[in-house]
């Protein structure tokens, strides 16, 4: 057995990646050791190659990619619901010390994965997990999103708004979506009411949709002066604003004014801290049910990296150019990495 593998590797804040042998990881208690096919590339990936992410708590030099799709090859001690051929996906590493996806092998923490969705290829499920169990701890932990509610998703066609629009969708909501002029078509065919952030004011499509009375749910995935707009769209009472990017200086006037409620949603926190890790487990079984039911697709950029590129993938990241989720793909022969 090959003892070392080929990944990614983070050395300096700012520098690029290197491709470099490292050792091949063991799976400990509770782990399984799972051969990668693709890694997806999330924001947050290359904010920590820049130095930028000091709550990812991944210290350099380290190997990165929190997202996963691969096939199980080795079980270690005390795990039971897995079996050695098994593909696989989860949100499993690259933060909080631990290896990162971008890598051949990774050892992640069983609790932490699931059954890779039959109707989704590796690359589509490399680029599910993040998003999906940021849209899920929103609209379903914190809101329980259901039928007869009016949902406003801001940016829609985003890694987590594409997915949000559909599992509110999925759970009998009717939706809209805020996105540019480029994206709204995008949008629509998600099956959402799609919103031209830039040509209409709040008060204008909260008029248009709901007859003034404002959305039940409003999920921010934008950040900014995005989350101002959610305060002003919420339904009075009853209505509840979520934002995974809530992280600004921010009045709660218009919020506390309609008596309405808010909720942050840091994903993080199981892969962090180590409590809560079975119940990302569950979301994404939720995520497979719902994909091989026809009711969630994902977006994946044309654009296809292997692992030498990498820092492409990071820069195309970064930029925004992507049109949809980056992956980069890990193929068995280690000249074609």
């Amino acid at each position: 057995m090959n003892h070392t593998m080929f990944a990614a590797v983070a050395e300096s804040a700012q520098a690029p990646l290197v491709v470099r042998h490292i050792a091949r990881p063991i799976p400990g208690k509770g782990q399984v050791l799972v051969k990668v096919h693709a890694a997806g590339v999330n924001p947050l990936d290359s904010k920590i190659a820049s130095g930028a992410a000091a709550h990812a708590r991944q210290e350099l030099p380290a190997v990165l990619g929190l997202d996963l799709a691969g096939t199980v090859i080795e079980l270690g001690e005390a795990v039971e619901g897995f079996a050695l051929g098994e593909e696989v996906f989860g949100m499993a590493g690259g933060i909080g010390g631990a290896q990162g996806a971008m890598a051949e092998y990774i050892a992640v923490d069983a609790r932490l994965i699931a059954p890779k969705p039959h109707t989704l290829s590796m690359r589509e499920a490399a680029a599910l997990p993040l998003v999906f169990i940021t849209a899920w701890e929103g609209l379903v932990d914190r809101a329980n999103v259901r039928a007869g509610q009016r949902v406003l998703i801001h940016g829609g066609a985003g890694g987590v708004g594409q997915v949000a629009v559909q599992l509110a969708k999925a759970r009998g909501a009717e939706v809209y979506a805020t996105g540019s002029a480029a994206s709204l078509d995008f949008i629509r065919s998600l099956g959402a009411t799609a919103i031209d952030y830039q040509a209409e004011s709040v008060d204008s499509y909260v008029e248009q949709h709901t007859a003034g009375e404002g959305f039940d749910i409003v999920y921010d995935t934008v950040g900014g002066t995005t989350l101002d707009a959610a305060f002003k769209a919420v339904k009075p009472y009853t209505g509840h604003v979520l934002s995974c990017l809530g992280w600004g200086q921010h009045s709660l006037a218009p919020l506390s004014f309609k008596s309405a409620t808010y909720s942050g949603v840091f994903t993080l926190t199981p892969l962090l801290t180590g409590k809560g890790r079975e119940h990302h487990g569950a979301i994404l079984r939720e995520a497979a049910t719902l994909a091989d039911a026809g009711q969630l697709r994902i977006r994946v950029d044309q654009q296809r990296y292997k692992l030498h590129e990498v820092n492409e993938a990071l820069r195309q990241v970064a930029e925004g150019r992507g049109k949809g989720k980056t992956v980069i793909e890990l193929l068995s022969n280690p000249s074609s990495l």
